[in-house]
C-alpha cells in the first residue's frame, strides 16, 4: 500500500468502522545517506529508506495504538490497536485534536533532496581532511561523519485533521586527538540545520581541533570560589537540563523543578528562554507538532518570569488549557509525549551581548567552561548538580593556562539566575540554542 491520503482515509474508516471512537494515523517515508571518513578514505557507508506508520485510537476512555513498517497489512494494525484498547486503562483526558490550520515553515533544502553518497562521502573526508589541516599536534580524527536525509510526515484523524510536509536534515561531526610528548587530549564539534549550505565542515573541523588543543598541558587546580564563563556547548547542555522542567508533562507528574512557580522570577532577569519551531530551517521546525496540532512561537520565561509549559493534547486537557503544539513522539514507533522544538535563551536586551574576549575581561579571573561531564546526573526535581569540567583558567581578561578534572556543584536555576553577560556567539547545537554565558561566582573544587 502506498501512503497517500487515500490509504490513510482507509485505515481511519475501518478503525471507526470496528468500534474506534477517534482515531488517528501518523505516517512517515524517509531516505537518508550517512558516511564515515578514516584515514583519508570511506570507512562506512550506508543508505536507507523506509516507510511505515502507526495508529493510535481511543474507544471508551481507553487509548490504543499500534504500528507497522508494512504497509500492506494495514487491517491487522486496525485489529492490533483495537485490541490493545479493550486491554487499556480508562482515562478522561485522552483525545484527538480538533481540526485547526497550521503555518508554513521553511525546511526543505532542494540541495539535500539532490544529494547522493558522493555527497555525503567528501562531506565526510573533507571534515577529516579539515580537523586535521588544524594543528600538527592533530594525529588522528574519530568519526568524521556526515548525514544527510530527507522525509515525508503524515498525520490524519477523525475529527477531520489532515497535514502532510516534506522536510530534509543535515549533520556532520567530528572528533579530533591532539598529542604532544606523552599526553593526548580530545575535541569535538557538530553542526546540523534542515539546510546543506549551514553545516561547514571547515569550522566543524578547525573547532573540533581547537577544543583538542586548547586542553594541552592542562593541570588541577586549588578549591576556589571564581566567576566562570560557560562555552555555548556548555551552556546548551545546561539549557536542555533545565527544558525538561518546562514540560507540562513532568510538571504533572512532580518532576520539574517549577511546579507551581508560574508568575514568579525564576532566573535572572536578564534572561529570556524562548520555544519556536517557526524558525528557517532550524533542526526542530516544522509546521505542526507530532499530532497536528499548528506550530507557535512559545515564550515560555521573559525578565527572569515563568510565564508557562509546554503542552499538548492531553497534558492540556488536564489543566483546562490549550496545546502549546508541543507533542513528540518516536517515529512511527512512539507513543506522545511533550518536548521543546527550537528551545533557546537570549539576552532581555542587547546592552548585555559582548564578543567572548569581552567576556574574559570582565572578569578578574575565573574558569571558560569547554566541556562538562555528567551533567545528565543533575537531580531533575531540585535541579542540583556536581559535575566535572575541562577549560581554561582566565586572568586579568587573557588565557593563562587549560584545566583538567576540576568539579563545580551548584543548581541549574543557580547558574542561570547569576548570569551577568552574554557572548555573541549564539549557536544552536540540535533542538538547543543558547550564547556562551559570564556567569557570578560559584563553588570549582579539585
Amino acid at each position: 500500500m502506498k501512503i497517500d491520503k487515500k490509504a490513510i482515509e482507509n485505515i481511519l474508516q475501518l478503525a471507526l468502522k470496528r468500534g474506534a471512537e477517534q482515531a488517528e494515523v501518523f505516517a512517515m517515508t524517509s531516505r537518508s545517506i550517512s558516511a564515515e571518513a578514516k584515514d583519508g578514505q570511506t570507512d562506512a557507508l550506508e543508505r536507507s529508506e523506509d516507510a511505515g506508520f502507526s495508529l493510535r485510537i481511543i474507544m471508551g476512555k481507553k487509548p490504543g495504538f499500534s504500528y507497522s513498517t508494512d504497509t500492506d497489512i494495514w487491517e491487522d494494525v486496525v485489529d492490533k490497536a483495537i485490541t490493545s484498547a479493550k486491554w487499556g486503562v480508562e482515562d478522561q483526558f485522552h483525545a484527538l485534536p480538533q481540526n485547526n490550520s497550521y503555518p508554513q515553515v521553511e525546511i526543505e533544502d532542494q540541495a539535500i533532496i539532490d544529494s547522493t553518497e558522493d555527497t555525503a562521502i567528501n562531506m565526510a573526508l573533507e571534515l577529516e581532511a579539515y580537523a586535521l589541516e588544524a594543528d600538527i599536534r592533530i594525529k588522528k580524527v574519530r568519526k568524521a561523519s556526515a548525514s544527510l536525509s530527507n522525509y515525508e510526515k503524515f498525520i490524519a484523524n477523525s475529527k477531520g485533521f489532515y497535514g502532510t510536509y516534506r522536510s530534509t536534515s543535515s549533520s556532520i561531526s567530528v572528533t579530533a586527538m591532539a598529542q604532544h610528548n606523552d599526553e593526548s587530549q580530545v575535541g569535538w564539534d557538530f553542526e546540523t540545520s534542515k539546510r546543506l549550505s549551514d553545516c561547514s565542515v571547515q569550522r566543524v573541523g578547525k573547532i573540533a581541533s581547537e577544543r583538542a588543543i586548547a586542553l594541552l598541558g592542562a593541570k588541577k587546580i586549588q578549591s576556589t570560589k571564581a566567576p566562570i564563563i560557560l562555552e555555548n556547548s556548555v551552556a546548551n547542555e545546561f539549557l536542555g537540563i533545565l527544558s525538561s522542567s518546562l514540560s507540562s508533562e513532568n510538571v504533572q507528574k512532580g518532576k520539574s523543578q517549577l511546579a507551581g512557580r508560574i508568575g514568579a522570577e525564576i532566573i535572572s532577569k536578564k534572561i529570556a528562554i524562548i520555544d519556536d519551531p517557526l524558525l528557517p530551517f532550524h533542526p526542530a521546525s516544522r509546521p505542526f507538532d507530532s499530532e497536528g496540532v499548528g506550530s507557535q512561537r512559545n515564550i515560555l520565561i521573559n525578565d527572569g518570569i515563568l510565564l508557562g509549559f509546554l503542552y499538548n493534547t492531553y497534558t492540556a486537557k488536564k489543566e483546562g488549557r490549550n496545546s502549546t503544539g508541543n507533542a513528540v513522539r518516536s517515529g512511527i514507533y512512539g507513543t506522545i509525549g511533550v518536548g521543546c522544538s527550537n528551545l533557546y535563551l537570549k539576552p532581555c536586551s542587547n546592552d548585555d551581548v559582548y564578543p567572548l574576549q569581552t567576556l574574559f575581561s570582565m572578569m578578574p579571573n575565573g574558569l571558560y567552561i569547554t566541556e562538562a561531564m555528567g551533567l545528565h546526573t543533575a537531580n531533575p526535581v531540585t535541579g542540583e548538580f556536581s559535575i566535572g569540567v575541562n577549560g581554561l583558567w582566565i586572568d586579568g581578561g587573557e588565557v593563562k593556562f587549560p584545566v583538567r578534572e576540576a568539579v563545580i556543584t551548584g543548581s541549574i536555576l543557580e547558574i542561570f539566575n547569576k548570569v551577568m553577560a552574554f557572548g555573541d556567539d549564539m549557536r544552536f547545537y540540535g533542538g538547543i540554542g543558547c550564547p556562551s554565558l559570564l556567569i557570578n561566582e560559584m563553588d570549582i573544587s579539585s
